[in-house]
């Protein structure tokens, strides 16, 4: 029988008097990957935190870590190790029960947390100036792992995520997938008894997330390492969990098999809101033989956006398409005027008049990058500012406040929020608020400037489905109600088919495939 690793008991956890965790009680055996879902703003993510002993106490109840710990020395494992000889001081290890919340086990807490690791959602944490296995040395260092063993174990480690061949690479120039799987690498490194996943792969393209999934049952495997995994895609929990676990408004529904959990979780999901496909206007973009040159001490001249040409319409969706590193990311940021391309031009109509982006000066890229809006993948809001705040005087538009509230709640709705829901966040601080219920948010920010182009990239990473289908028919919306047009990068194909009118495939810094967008996927196997 396996014994267990963490016991949840009567969880509660209140926000400004809101209950966001209701007597939440479960139990995680050692080695047991359990997967957490629930829309946005169920509680997920709080849950995580309170497991991983990190931000506030808890309002009640508690969370039980059964260890075997060392007499001797800081060594800690898994309660299946009692009774066994420490590797550390050859002392015997004692079985014991710590309640991370109990503020009188002084010291057990950090000695616990020392055996768990995080990998948070859109947020990579790497240290971006130096070298993929200079960052994984950094975390041999931070437990003290023998200098002479280290560069062997960290190479051991950037193999096991199947990254050796960019060992060598600046961590700031790697893709989204790439830099997740040296957050994985950092993570291992701690030999950890359990590892929290919070939406590891929301932001990867398919195959990449399924390199991911696959690493993390392997290491949970190989370590005896029990695992924490929240996604809002069903198939990730069905993939990666040997049980589940539906949270809905900070209550479990369910708690048992993945496909009984899941679904109950999509029992309700139906898109019956009829879509409108409207009249495409004249050109808004138009992009020649772009081509962006980086130089890299490892790699020599590197080409990640290479002779690109293509048109986007006005009320059109276009969505970019492709792997992680084939050049998405970059080419949404020419088009952004963020940055400056090695050669070939980017006009962007505004008013009458064709603004080339490459051409610096007020009356050229900056004239133009007043209409675009961009957001980002690794988006940040004001911690300190309330939401209203974030959307009006924190971005720098002055609104007499009567006016300010007005367009904020107009924005919010068009971001996927409730009228209801617009109206009750608008005072609450970003920490407030779920990860999903924040990316909208975001999402609110860049369309309160009423631009003409948006730019989005990988909008839908941490939301579920339902809020995903809100955003899909926001989107949509804009399109209609301000003659707005949408540039979107994703990897989240269900979504891309259900909102894209075209899409541009992307492989190697090329377009090697544009057209409808049914027909793009069905051709390219996108659609699988």
């Amino acid at each position: 029988m396996t014994l267990p690793m963490i016991t949840v008991k009567d969880l509660c956890m209140d926000f400004e008097g809101k209950r966001v965790l209701d007597h939440v009680s479960f139990e995680i055996p050692e080695g047991e990957i359990i997967g957490i879902i629930g829309r946005s703003g169920a509680g997920k993510s709080v849950l995580m935190h309170l497991l991983r002993g990190v931000e506030q106490p808890p309002t009640r109840g508690s969370v039980v870590y059964h260890i075997a710990a060392c007499p001797s020395c800081e060594y800690t494992d898994v309660q299946s190790g009692a009774g066994k000889s420490c590797p550390m001081c050859s002392g015997e290890l004692a079985a014991m029960d710590v309640d991370l919340w109990d503020e009188r086990i002084d010291g057990l807490k950090s000695r616990v947390m020392h055996r768990t690791a995080i990998m948070f959602q859109r947020t990579f944490a790497l240290y971006g100036d130096d070298r993929v296995i200079e960052n994984v040395l950094h975390a041999l260092d931070d437990i003290n792992y023998p200098q002479e063993k280290a560069i062997n174990r960290a190479a051991d480690l950037i193999d096991q995520v199947r990254l050796s061949h960019r060992m060598m690479h600046i961590a700031r120039d790697l893709s989204g997938g790439e830099k997740q799987r040296v957050v994985l690498a950092r993570q291992l490194a701690k030999d950890p008894a359990m590892l929290f996943a919070d939406e590891p792969t929301g932001t990867l393209d398919p195959q990449t997330a399924r390199i991911v999934h696959t690493m993390l049952i392997e290491a949970a495997k190989t370590n005896n390492m029990g695992m924490v995994v929240t996604s809002h895609f069903p198939h990730v929990i069905e993939d990666m969990a040997s049980r589940a676990l539906l949270l809905v408004d900070g209550k479990i529904a369910e708690i048992g098999s993945p496909e009984s959990v899941i679904r109950s979780f999509t029992k309700d999901y139906e898109d019956i809101e009829p879509v409108e496909i409207p009249e495409i206007g004249e050109k808004i973009l138009s992009a020649r033989d772009v081509t962006k040159r980086y130089i890299s001490v490892d790699r020599g001249v590197v080409k990640a956006v290479n002779m690109v040409s293509f048109d986007v319409a006005k009320k059109e969706i276009f969505g970019i398409i492709g792997k992680s590193g084939a050049g998405k990311t970059t080419l949404s940021q020419i088009i952004a005027g963020i940055i400056e391309p090695t050669s070939g031009e980017m006009n962007i109509l505004i008013g009458d008049d064709w603004v080339d982006m490459t051409t610096p000066g007020i009356d050229q890229r900056g004239r133009a990058k007043e209409y675009i809006g961009l957001l980002h993948q690794e988006y940040d809001l004001f911690p300190h500012r309330t939401v209203l705040d974030n959307l009006t005087d924190s971005i720098g538009l002055e609104f007499p406040r009567e006016l300010a509230i007005r367009k904020a709640l107009i924005t919010l709705a068009m971001a996927g929020f409730s009228d209801s829901k617009a109206k009750e966040v608008l005072n609450h601080f970003p920490g407030e608020l779920s990860d999903g219920e924040r990316h909208r948010v975001a999402l609110a920010q860049v369309l309160i400037r009423e631009p003409r182009i948006v730019i989005l990239d990988e909008p839908t990473g941490t939301m579920d489905p339902i809020t995903k289908m809100d955003v899909k028919h926001s989107i949509l919306h804009a399109r209609d109600e301000m003659d707005e047009t949408f540039i979107l990068v994703s990897h989240d194909m269900d979504f891309v088919r259900d909102v894209c009118d075209r899409v541009a495939l992307v492989r190697g810094g090329r377009i090697v495939r544009m057209g409808p967008t049914a027909e793009v996927l069905a051709e390219t196997g996108f659609d699988e």
